[in-house]
């Protein structure tokens, strides 16, 4: 058969499991609390917030880590320099100091093309006046 072909039916019958279990639990959510579909989509929108609060832990801590790597990769390379190139520790210093500065980078482009002040991140939106 041409769909056996182009789709995979172990990877068909997932997302078909997938996609009945994501309708039941709307369902169910929507039924037990009395929403609407609106409610739901209310829901899902302030689950944003915690999501970016997430990223910008998560890109703090990734940058602390490349960091303190990079001080170990210096290290390294003071005692072996034929075994570990310079490359290697400036590249984890880059990548450290662009995941740190992230978090600021994205709060004022934010500002800069939406204007306003906004604590976190998040899907506010903005009101044209």
């Amino acid at each position: 058969m041409i769909v056996d072909k182009l789709i995979n039916k172990k990877s068909l019958y997932c997302f078909l499991i997938a996609a009945v279990a994501m309708f039941f639990s709307t369902t169910a959510l929507a039924s037990s609390t009395n929403l609407t579909i609106g409610g739901v989509a209310s829901i899902i929108t302030q689950s944003f917030e915690n999501l970016t609060k997430l990223i910008t832990a998560g890109s703090y801590i990734a940058g602390t880590a490349f960091s303190i790597s990079a001080v170990m990769k210096f290290k390294a390379h003071k005692d072996n320099p034929t075994q570990i190139t310079i490359g290697t520790p400036i590249a984890l210093l880059f990548v450290s100091a662009a995941l740190l500065f992230l978090p600021t980078v994205l709060g004022v482009t934010g500002q800069t093309l939406f204007g306003g002040e906004q604590e976190v991140a998040g899907p506010y939106g903005t009101i044209f006046q």
